[in-house]
């Protein structure tokens, strides 16, 4: 039975600072698909931590990071995968992350899912609020959504827009068409600046329709669960129970969002439109804001870095004109990393043959050009002073899309390994917010009079 809600305690943390439990707690119960028990263990977690779930069942313990890079293909739900292990279900437990805004937590499983309870977050949510959250001294890890975004499937639909609010919006539509008789048309809006995800929000309960009840029985799933436990509509509504909301399948879907969105690493700002989303839009959505904020990160590196101007590079480097494609380094993390700027005009002597009429860099220079910042990366390590970077070898050599004149190429290695006279590294090219190649590359550094 659901614990009543306290609203004496504050329902969400601030916004400003990252938080965390102040207290561990627990959660016990069944799976909701697969049924099995499962014991679950929230603790509190350091600053920078994010939110880390572990099989503590396995042997040895795995941990799988909650993001959405971790996310394995899942009918009607979403889960967590790395390697053979993985979790079931997360989207509930993370929705009671993002809803509460708490940053940083490490839950701790024993079971292959998390508790259903009653299908809502509430079991997730009030013995959180129960313990309290913790202020700690670090900034939250937030993501803003910078250019619209759609992404659709069938007659499903979401979308993001910049917030000029920088907040959280979103307004969820939910219209089954010819299930509409059991199902009725309904919207649910919800911001945290002025929604309160505890009272509104987390009590809402998973749900589905009675023939796609009776399929996930027929395929041995929810067998441990009776209409009386979570909600199954069928022609004249809840079968053995009741609403909680006049909307509650809508406000359910917005706890799903929430839950999914929060894989991105952090909150996210925006104004979002759903129709009819779920969890494999949800996953395409964070992949899209992930990939935009990265491109933006990148874009102001080139305003603003002046790491190795093209006179230093000069100075490493035998290359001249016309095969000198490295424009600027913008960012050097020690031996570890660099991105660096390839600005493409028409003026580039090999537009004169390549081709004419359709200009495009050829995409042996575009591979030329990642390996010059790569040689670059590798002269960083003081004992490669006065050694060149040969290339040995390319592998997983891919080129995406085309690279034109006006372009400006926003070129990144990262060293995979490296060693005193070898190393290998991951290379790769955008534009925009578009990767137009990448390739694996291996170098030796070999004394500039030899070469």
């Amino acid at each position: 039975m659901l614990q009543t809600l306290d609203e004496s305690k504050p329902a969400v943390a601030s916004l400003t600072k990252q938080h965390t439990l102040a207290g561990t707690v627990t959660v016990a119960g069944k799976g909701l698909l697969l049924g099995e028990d499962a014991l679950v263990t929230i603790k509190p977690a350091p600053a920078n931590h994010g939110i880390v779930f572990v099989r503590t069942d396995l042997n040895p313990p795995v941990h799988i990071p909650a993001v959405v890079t971790n996310v394995a293909e899942r009918a009607r739900r979403t889960t967590l995968k790395v390697g053979e292990a993985s979790i079931e279900t997360v989207e509930h437990c993370m929705s009671a992350f993002a809803g509460l805004r708490i940053d940083n937590a490490l839950v701790e499983i024993k079971g292959p899912e998390l508790p259903c309870g009653d299908g809502s977050a509430a079991p997730f949510v009030d013995p959180i609020v129960e313990a309290g959250l913790t202020e700690q001294d670090a900034p939250r890890r937030l993501f803003r959504v910078t250019e619209p975004i759609i992404v659709e499937e069938e007659d499903a639909m979401l979308a993001a827009f910049p917030c000029k609010d920088d907040e959280f919006r979103l307004i969820f539509d939910l219209d089954y068409g010819p299930n509409s008789h059991r199902i009725k048309r309904q919207s649910q809006a919800f911001a945290f600046n002025n929604g309160n995800y505890q009272h509104e929000l987390a009590r809402a309960r998973t749900y589905s329709l009675r023939e796609e009840a009776q399929a996930l029985w027929e395929r041995g799933m929810c067998r441990h669960l009776t209409p009386k436990d979570v909600l199954v509509i069928g022609d004249d509504g809840p079968i053995d129970n009741a609403y909680r909301f006049d909307n509650e399948p809508v406000r359910h879907k917005v706890v799903d969002l929430l839950g999914d969105l929060y894989l991105i690493g952090g909150e996210v700002h925006g104004r979002f439109m759903a129709h009819k989303s779920g969890h494999s839009l949800n996953r395409r959505m964070c992949l899209k804001i992930l990939e935009q904020t990265e491109a933006q990160r990148r874009h102001e590196l080139a305003l603003r870095g002046r790491e190795l101007d093209i006179r230093s590079i000069q100075r490493i480097m035998p290359h001249r004109y016309p095969m000198l494609l490295v424009d600027r380094v913008v960012e050097i993390d020690g031996d570890r990393r660099a991105v660096g700027i390839k600005n493409v005009t028409i003026n580039e002597p090999f537009f004169e043959g390549h081709y004419p009429g359709t200009p495009i860099m050829p995409g042996v220079l575009l591979v030329e050009a990642m390996a010059q910042l790569g040689g670059l990366l590798m002269s960083q390590k003081l004992e490669h002073t006065g050694k060149i970077a040969v290339l040995l070898s390319l592998d997983k050599v891919k080129l995406r899309r085309p690279v034109t004149p006006g372009d400006q190429v926003i070129l990144e290695a990262e060293a995979v390994q490296a060693k005193a006279r070898t190393g290998t590294l991951k290379c790769r090219a955008f534009v925009g917010a578009k990767l137009a190649a990448e390739a694996q590359i291996r170098f030796m550094m070999v004394d500039a009079e030899q070469e």
